[in-house]
């Protein structure tokens, strides 16, 4: 759902607001903000499409296609969110999109596009409601679905232990606004990240796979997800190897990927 770079963040390449003017630098600033009200309000969203609460529409709700055609359509919806998501994180597209618009806002503007890149999936997303599993007792269900939530709370939380608003660009306006550099990169492993290297995307996981009533639809995301999840650790980790270098292989080599509980190779 969205690129995580656990302590530190990306290096500043330039001091924010040299090249601005203050009116430039506050549309910029602006911008940020309501960049940031966007994906907040799809967070939010994701929480009640994904749970099948609280939202006009869910994962198992809306028109019925046949099978075939909803795999396809939904299919396409997550590939158009990950070439996305993958491609606009990666450091040869920020060189050159950064050409196009001011660095200040790089971060903004890619929260924005995946955030526009998930109200498409809520949109038109095809449901499949075939069963696949269902828990009959009431209490376990509501165990199960308290699994869900928690593990959305993890996300979150893992966000404000890394920076959140560094993540989510406002950080970046702000020092821009202020006409101040960005910090440098320090590597750090608050709280769960001395337990696992990726809470965040463990959080997701277990958000979407703790489901008392699983139906195709939700299957199929949360086996896409997953696996993109893991394809998109191991590109962000080989940033973070150049980035921090031994401090990070050592990390990893002390620090399990996903599990709590099973050392890393």
């Amino acid at each position: 759902m969205l690129s995580e770079r656990p302590r530190g963040g990306k290096p500043a390449t330039a001091t924010p607001g040299t090249q601005e003017n203050p009116m430039g630098r506050f549309i910029a600033f602006l911008y940020g903000l309501a960049s940031y009200a966007v994906f907040f309000a799809t967070f939010l969203y994701a929480i009640g499409f994904v749970s099948g609460l609280g939202v006009p529409k869910t994962i198992d709700t809306g028109t019925v296609v046949p099978m075939a055609q909803a795999c396809i359509a939904n299919l396409l919806l997550m590939s158009v969110f990950a070439v996305q998501h993958s491609v606009m994180a990666r450091k040869p597209f920020k060189q050159w999109w950064t050409q196009f618009v001011p660095a200040s806002v790089e971060r903004s503007t890619y929260v924005l596009f995946s955030s526009l890149a998930l109200v498409l999936l809520f949109w038109q997303w095809r449901p499949m409601p075939a069963l696949v599993w269902q828990v009959a007792d009431p209490h376990i269900a509501m165990a199960v679905t308290g699994l869900s939530f928690a593990g959305w709370l993890i996300v979150l939380t893992s966000t404000f232990l890394i920076n959140h608003f560094e993540l989510f660009g406002l950080h970046q306006v702000a020092s821009n606004l202020a006409g101040r550099a960005m910090p440098a990169p320090r590597f750090r492993t608050p709280l769960y990240y001395r337990f696992v290297r990726h809470p965040l995307y463990l959080g997701f996981i277990i958000a979407f796979w703790a489901a008392p009533t699983m139906t195709a639809g939700r299957l199929l995301f949360a086996a896409v997800t997953t696996a993109y999840i893991v394809v998109g650790i191991l590109l962000e980790e080989r940033d973070l190897v150049a980035l921090f270098g031994d401090d990070y292989r050592r990390y990893k080599n002390r620090v399990s990927m996903l599990v709590p509980w099973r050392k890393s190779a």
